[in-house]
């Protein structure tokens, strides 16, 4: 899906911005560049809680476990910083992403719907739909890169086949 400013725009989504959706944000960066189609995306991520977010604004840094399965995989997520979800990214984004169906429905409380269909969860671009597990909760970070992989990889095979379709 392209819209008149020429990029597609993915806003990935979890709870707190420090895990799961800074994860999707750099493994997608990660296979738009070896993709050769930097120029073509611009891609964030964000929380819908402010559980993350400090009493000056400033957001946490990633979760460490969830940066060094980054780094493990050759990624670095740099000096990301959590940041709450607003109504007004709705228009900016072409795509808003969720982790699991609880996001999904903050989301559209958020955003006052999803009259759109801007909205979907990174698994349902896959064969297998289905939520991602928290590793705050889990701690198996190692499970969550995996289905953000499998995420990632087929919301991107999806988007380049609909963008050369005139999607």
């Amino acid at each position: 899906m392209k819209r008149e400013h020429g990029k597609i725009r993915i806003l990935f989504v979890c709870w707190g911005n420090i895990c799961r959706s800074p994860m999707a944000e750099f493994i997608m960066k990660d296979l738009v560049r070896r993709a050769g189609m930097e120029e073509d995306f611009e891609i964030a991520s964000a929380a819908t809680s402010d559980e993350e977010i400090g009493p000056n604004g400033i957001g946490n840094p990633v979760y460490p476990p969830a940066k060094k399965i980054l780094s493990e995989h050759g990624l670095d997520c740099g000096d990301k910083r959590a940041r709450r979800l607003t109504r007004a990214d709705y228009g900016r984004w072409d795509h808003l992403i969720g982790m699991e169906r609880m996001n999904l429905t903050y989301m559209k409380q958020i955003c006052g719907g999803d009259p759109d269909g801007r909205m979907s969860l990174l698994l349902d671009w896959t064969d297998r739909p289905r939520d991602i597990a928290d590793p705050w909760y889990t701690g198996n970070f190692e499970s969550t890169w995996r289905d953000i992989s499998e995420g990632c990889a087929a919301l991107l095979d999806a988007l380049t086949k609909g963008a050369s379709n005139g999607i």
